[in-house]
Formats: structure tokens, C-alpha cells, sequence
């Protein structure tokens, strides 16, 4: 009886102890595959931050219907260019080592959009009209929410703090103009994830 009781301790401790290098395990490949998948963060980052300087040269210089319309075809091509690639590389990604934490940030970052869908429906639910102002800046806050969530769980310090300056100047940008609030934004995900992206993935062999 004496001698069970002094093995349950041990087993406990060896239980805990191995639990504590799965979670580590779990988090060191994440963290490996991150590194790789850091195209996807240079992809987006150039495509949001392209986008909305687009966006920005529309509301701000005087240009005909033709430019207008250049400028505008290319900003959804790049949108499209953006989802082709993410398919193309999950595509081909998808008989790899499929890891908890990143099936789990996945959710986090569909989540995100769905919020942002339904706010947009409760906007024009209560004002019957949407304000692009104020919708903005909250997008913006969900985005920095969803950055800053991604770089704690896989403990990468230059996407957190990226995703915190996101959320700095989605504050910054409630006192500003549509025009400079695009601005804003635009140079948020230069900040967010084009640097981070291209730091990943530039260490990916190391």
C-alpha cells in the first residue's frame, strides 16, 4: 500500500512534465511552420497595404473615369491574386503535419471576418446606413485583436508587437478623415505583417 502511494507522486510529476513537452513540442513546430508560412503574411501584407494606398490616390487626386477604373480593377485583381495564392499554397501544404495550434488560429482569423460581417449588419440594423469612419477603425481593432493573438500563442514577439501598433493606430485613425484613415491602415499592415513576413520568412532555414 505505502509502496503505491509513493509511485503516484512520481507519476504525477512524470504526467505534468510530459504534458508541459508536448505543449512545447506543439508549440516549436508551429512556431517551424509559421516560419514557412511567412509567404502568406508577405502576400497579404503587400496586397492590403497596395490596396488601400489605391483606395487612398482615388478619394484624394483628381482623376478621370479610366483611371478611376484602372485603379479600382486593380486593387480587386490583387484581392483575387491574394485568395489564388492562399489556395494554391494550402493546396499544396495540405498533406503536411496539421498541428492543433494552427488549426486553432485558423478559427481565429475566420472568426475575425465573421465579426467583422456582423457588425457591419448590426451598423446598419440600428443606423440604417454604414458609417465608413466609424467602421474603419473598428475593422481595424478586430484585425490588431486577431495579430496580436497569433504572435502570443506562437510566441513571436515581431508579430505582437506589430499587432499592437496595428491597434494603436486603429485608436489613432477614429480622429481622422476617411481619406487618412486608409492611409492609416494601409501602413498598419506594412507594419503588421509585411516586416514580420518578411523576417519569418527569411529565417525559415535557421
Amino acid at each position: 500500500m505505502e509502496t503505491m502511494q509513493s509511485h503516484q507522486p512520481e507519476e504525477e510529476s512524470f504526467d505534468e512534465n510530459q504534458s508541459i513537452q508536448v505543449i512545447k513540442e506543439m508549440i516549436r513546430i508551429s512556431q517551424k511552420k509559421l516560419k514557412n508560412d511567412g509567404i502568406l503574411f508577405i502576400v497579404w501584407g503587400w496586397v492590403m497595404f497596395l490596396g488601400y494606398l489605391l483606395m487612398y490616390f482615388n478619394h484624394q487626386m483628381v482623376m478621370t473615369y479610366s483611371m478611376r477604373l484602372v485603379t479600382r480593377w486593380t486593387g480587386n485583381l490583387l484581392l483575387l491574386a491574394g485568395f489564388i495564392f492562399t489556395a494554391y499554397y494550402i493546396l499544396k501544404q495540405r498533406k503536411r503535419v496539421q498541428t492543433y495550434i494552427g488549426i486553432s488560429l485558423r478559427y481565429v482569423w475566420i472568426s475575425m471576418i465573421f465579426c467583422m460581417m456582423l457588425i457591419n449588419m448590426i451598423q446598419y440594423n440600428v443606423m440604417h446606413q454604414i458609417n465608413f469612419e466609424l467602421q474603419l477603425p473598428i475593422f481595424m481593432a478586430l484585425a490588431a485583436f486577431a495579430i496580436v493573438a497569433t504572435g502570443g500563442i506562437l510566441r513571436y514577439r515581431l508579430l505582437t508587437l506589430g499587432g499592437i501598433l496595428f491597434g494603436l493606430l486603429a485608436y489613432l485613425s477614429s480622429y481622422l478623415t476617411l481619406p487618412y484613415q486608409i492611409l492609416t491602415e494601409a501602413f498598419a499592415w506594412l507594419i503588421a505583417f509585411i516586416i514580420p513576413g518578411h523576417v519569418m520568412y527569411s529565417n525559415r532555414k535557421k
